[in-house]
């Protein structure tokens, strides 16, 4: 039996460049329904991302009121797995240090 997906749910897909919000199980529509704070980390080379998905995103939970604080970093998907090509051990050592301060902040609030 399949399982009727919610009207109000959404996500970003990527059809040939062409970003926009999709029936579907994922976040984007319901961004308003996030009550904590996000941190965001992108890689600028990032092909699963690009440019107009990362706007269309930051744009969103602006416009949603989200609290949120957002990090591009000029490196590829997955630059922080540190295995393969993309791995960049400086901007991982950056990002996670982002990570840990964020958790410290918030854990302590």
């Amino acid at each position: 039996m399949a399982t009727k997906k919610p009207a109000a749910a959404a996500s970003l897909v990527k059809s040939e460049m062409d970003w926009r919000i999709e029936d579907d199980m994922g976040t984007l529509a319901r961004a308003a329904e996030i009550t904590g704070e996000l941190l965001m980390v992108f890689g600028r080379q990032d092909p699963h991302v690009p440019a107009e998905g990362r706007a269309m995103i930051y744009q969103t939970l602006t416009a949603a009121g989200v609290s949120f604080t957002w990090h591009e970093f000029n490196a590829a998907h997955a630059f922080l797995r540190d295995e393969g090509l993309r791995y960049d051990a400086e901007l991982a050592r950056q990002a996670l240090g982002l990570t840990v301060d964020f958790f410290r902040r918030i854990l302590s609030e």
